[in-house]
């Protein structure tokens, strides 16, 4: 008995220290993994599509799998370009902004201790206590970077994914050939459970994203709110986000509410708060689980935990990404023996009451 426990304890704190290895791991190759993984799950979302093309149109699965990829580039092209124009012409009406910026800054100076000088710009009045120059060098250095490397992720994904689609086909004969009898049957369980979570995760909220940037931008367009398609894009991005995307996108689009309309409309920048917060608020709170329901069945604090956690490994993306991580190593935990307990830990306990 001394004996089992002894070597429960040493397997304890093995684990412990390959789970930060694996994190460690992961935050030094983040260039290379992040790709391969937006692939493999981006991969998991057309494979049904693929299969249908296949199966009900006799499509080939090589034609197929390389038509979806390039229809999935030019959508990218298309929103990234749409969301390109909308930034170059808010660079460009800037000027309009400028007396926004001023009348605000004086709003907030007396409370900040600001100087005000009224012959200067908003910028020239920032300049002295923000340290605007330093922030804007190094944010415009970090933008230019960010879409390069942006740019490359993108075209590693969609190389990755045209390989990784065309190894799927013969995904069933090489695990065949690699595993026979049980271990084989219960492999094949694993993966149709993670392809099935992450199709379900993934289509459940692209749909309620999708739906929550919509009336976004209605409700943008019909208070005259300016570049209503940037404030869209980012309601769709951040709601992918949980919890905290959706603060973000609600802040991010009141704060432009009130420097547009600010000092003349009050009416319209309290109407627009409600309104998108009651949006993220209804969609994410109320109608998104009631179509996810249990199903995924991962704890509240485990989804805000993982959150903190791949934010910090992998940043906005693995934000973006900590949910079908989380529900992936959930899976694999429940179907490996001495890994179950960590499934208890990381599964919502209220799904196993009911």
């Amino acid at each position: 008995m001394e004996d089992n426990n002894y070597l429960h304890k040493i397997y304890l704190v093995l684990l412990f220290v390959a789970i930060l290895i694996f994190g460690f791991i992961c935050k030094m190759l983040s260039s290379v993994l992040l790709p391969v993984i937006f692939a493999i799950v981006f991969s998991f979302v057309l494979l049904p599509v693929i299969k249908f093309l296949k199966n009900k149109c006799k499509i080939p699965w090589t034609v197929s799998s390389i038509f979806l990829v390039i229809v999935t580039f030019f959508i990218l092209f298309i929103i990234t370009s749409l969301l390109v124009s909308s930034l170059s012409t808010i660079a460009v009406e800037y000027p309009k902004y400028e007396s926004k910026f001023m009348s605000v800054y004086k709003a907030i100076a007396p409370a900040l201790h600001l100087e005000v000088n009224e012959g200067e710009s908003f910028i020239n009045n920032v300049w002295q206590y923000f340290k605007v120059r330093e922030y804007v060098q190094s944010a415009a250095i970090s933008l230019s970077n960010g879409v390069i490397s942006f740019g490359k992720t993108i075209v590693t994904v969609l190389l990755l994914m045209v390989f990784l689609l065309l190894e799927m086909k013969f995904a069933s004969s090489k695990l065949n050939l690699m595993l026979s009898g049980e271990a084989n049957i219960k492999a094949k369980k694993v993966i149709n459970r993670i392809i099935e979570d992450v199709i379900r995760f993934m289509s459940i909220k692209f749909i309620v994203s999708f739906a929550t940037a919509l009336l976004v931008y209605f409700v943008s367009l019909i208070f005259g709110m300016d570049f209503p398609i940037v404030w869209a894009f980012i309601a769709f991005v951040m709601n992918f986000i949980p919890i905290f995307g959706s603060i973000i996108s609600c802040g991010l689009t009141t704060l432009f509410a009130i420097l547009q309309f600010y000092p003349y409309s009050y009416g319209k920048i309290i109407a627009i708060f409600l309104l998108v917060v009651l949006i993220n608020f209804s969609i994410g709170n109320i109608i998104e689980p009631r179509i996810e329901g249990n199903h995924l069945g991962l704890s509240p604090f485990i989804i805000l935990f993982s959150l903190s956690i791949w934010g910090y490994i992998w940043g906005f993306a693995g934000m973006v990404m900590a949910v079908p991580i989380m529900v992936i190593i959930k899976i694999i935990c429940e179907n490996i023996d001495y890994l179950k307990p960590f499934a208890v830990i990381l599964g919502n306990t209220k799904q196993k009451e009911d």
